[in-house]
């Protein structure tokens, strides 16, 4: 019988090391994916973004050299955040002509909500629109994480090395400066409580005294105008 192989006593403890590194910075990633969480449809599961988050971080885990970066998470935040976009990325499968009932899905909004100071249902969109109600929510669903990632990508994932990405973000803060500098005073600061901030829709509501619904429909126009101009 042969003998079994012994574990290396330094694997094992450089192995012990860095899943003690991933256990002290569970609330940190759990605290990024609820916060991501807050500007995503419901379809969305906090619990695939913090595990998405975790498998990432373990591979991080094993790269990370200590004597190159004195803070884990410094080392490993951007990563981590960009694999829960790449996540979301996956789930935002829409085709042209599906980008196109978006748009006509946000202007149907748009117009009963300026009648009725609320959004209408899935039922009644799906009627206007004479199409299949699950279309309608799918639509609406990849709708939602098209906004977040494309605000998300143009504003927060670049390195602080890179020249040439560190152009491209003035260029691209810029545009969504002059962008937001054409709204009006409430909105440009919806959009500040909101991204700046990091409020949620509940938080700006109470400040703002007005619904959490009509919140939602000022961020999705300025939304609307910040995609175009850049392009997403």
């Amino acid at each position: 019988m042969q003998n079994e192989k012994q574990p290396n006593p330094y694997q094992s403890a450089l192995k012990k090391e860095q899943d003690e590194v991933v256990l002290s910075f569970m609330p940190a990633l759990r605290a990024m994916a609820y916060r991501l969480k807050e500007r995503l449809p419901s379809s969305v599961d906090v619990n695939d973004l913090i595990s998405t988050g975790v498998e990432e971080m373990i591979k991080l885990s094993r790269r990370y050299d200590k004597e190159q970066n004195d803070s884990f998470w410094g080392y490993a935040k951007k990563r981590v955040y960009g694999s829960m976009l790449d996540f979301l990325r996956s789930l935002d499968v829409l085709s042209r002509a599906n980008r196109k009932l978006v748009r006509e899905i946000n202007n149907a909004i748009d117009e009963y909500f300026n009648k009725h100071e609320e959004e209408p249902d899935d039922e009644y969109l799906a009627k206007i629109l004479n199409e299949d109600i699950e279309k309608i929510k799918d639509a609406r669903s990849a709708g939602a994480i098209g906004y977040v990632l494309s605000f998300e990508e143009q504003s927060g994932l670049f390195s602080d090395e890179n020249t040439q990405e560190k152009v491209e973000k003035a260029d691209i803060l810029d545009k969504v400066e002059k962008i937001l500098n054409t709204l009006d005073k409430r909105d440009q600061l919806i959009i500040q409580l909101y991204y700046y901030e990091e409020l949620n829709l509940s938080e700006i509501s109470e400040i703002l005294k007005i619904s959490e619904s009509r919140i939602s429909q000022i961020h999705k126009r300025v939304m609307n105008k910040l995609r175009e101009s850049l392009g997403a």
